[in-house]
């Protein structure tokens, strides 16, 4: 299967909630991808400062917050933990109490498929989270290596009217 890691991740209407799906293939081993997914150091390399309580296992609590802003998410649940395949866990927010994101790992070659989606979104920040998420997700690769890819603010207003576009063609 071909894969365009620049490609647009999809909005899906699930009901009275949305969906954003990316697939991406990194040319990385699964078990270096896995721990850039669920190791606090490397979610720092391509996402942001992430902690897991009291270990990252299913059940455990999540935290994690941006440094540049007073961005914070506390509440977080691991609701699933299968190494290394499935991780996934709540992102409660006022504006999508019922988000969860979740990471699916396929082996493909020497590197691997990931599948990355956060279900249970409202539309208020919708079109700026898949924004963000496209940027995040293009230093996974690098994070698998221990490279630090920082987000860009420009990129991410660059992509959102591609997502808005999206978003108005469900309505």
């Amino acid at each position: 299967m071909t894969i365009d890691n620049a490609a647009n991740g999809t909005i899906r209407k699930t009901g009275d909630e949305y969906e954003i799906v990316f697939v991406r293939r990194l040319n990385k081993p699964i078990e270096k991808v896995w721990a850039a997914l669920t190791q606090p150091e490397r979610i720092a390399d391509w996402f942001t400062d992430m902690t897991f309580t009291p270990g990252v296992r299913l059940g455990a609590d999540v935290e994690l917050w941006f440094e540049d802003s007073a961005s914070r998410m506390t509440g977080g649940k691991v609701v699933a933990f299968d190494p290394p395949r499935l991780f996934a866990w709540t992102w409660p927010h006022e504006t999508h109490p019922n988000s969860v994101v979740r990471c699916e790992l396929e082996p493909d070659g020497d590197g691997c498929a990931l599948t990355f989606s956060q279900s249970g979104m409202g539309t208020k920040h919708l079109t700026g989270t898949a924004a963000g998420w496209h940027v995040f997700l293009g230093g996974l690769e690098g994070a698998a290596d221990s490279i630090r890819t920082p987000g860009s603010i420009e990129r991410e207003k660059a992509l959102r009217p591609s997502y808005e576009a999206q978003l108005a063609a469900l309505a």
